[in-house]
This record gives C-alpha cells, sequence and structure tokens, in this order.
C-alpha cells in the first residue's frame, strides 16, 4: 500500500521506510505496471536528469527496492538490454 500524501509504503500492513527516492522509484513502476521502463526514462521521469548522467544509479537504486519489496507480491523484472518491468511474482511468497 502506498499513500502518496504522507509519503509511505506498507507492505503485509507493516511500514517499510523507503528513502524519497526509492518511493518515487517504486511509485513510477506502480503507475506503469506491466510496462518495460528503460534507465532513460527512469533518469528523466524519477530523477528529472538528462540522460547523460551515470545510469549505474538507477541499478542501485533498483535493487535497494527490490530487497524491500520481496515479500509484497511485486517484483521488478530485469529485462535485458532494455530494462525494467514491475510484475506480479509468478510464484507465491512464503
Amino acid at each position: 500500500m502506498l499513500d502518496e500524501e504522507d509519503h509511505s509504503i506498507s507492505i503485509g500492513g507493516e511500514k517499510v521506510d523507503f528513502t524519497l527516492t526509492e518511493f518515487k522509484l517504486l511509485h513510477y513502476f506502480l503507475k506503469r505496471k506491466g510496462r518495460v521502463q528503460t534507465r532513460d526514462n527512469l533518469l528523466l521521469g524519477v530523477w528529472k536528469f538528462d540522460t547523460e548522467v551515470e545510469t549505474r544509479t538507477v541499478d542501485v537504486h533498483i535493487r535497494r527496492v527490490r530487497k524491500k519489496i520481496e515479500h509484497s507480491g511485486l517484483e521488478i523484472e530485469t529485462i535485458r538490454g532494455v530494462g525494467y518491468r514491475l510484475i506480479e511474482q509468478s510464484t507465491p511468497v512464503s
């Protein structure tokens, strides 16, 4: 559950701490669930950076968000050579 007004995220009824950038990144993915996002799209949409900025910052934040949502039923999938996509996990999380 993502609350835009107080910038909080709860997973399974438990509040999970996200940095502002992690919150923006997850929010961006949720609004575009199932659609592939390139690193350039993410840099422009989340960071408001020109595409000439180092794209590894995206990878670092994706890794952090993945860890925080691993028990949420959602997953950020890597699309090799293209970018990332938020999907529902295909196997139930125990």
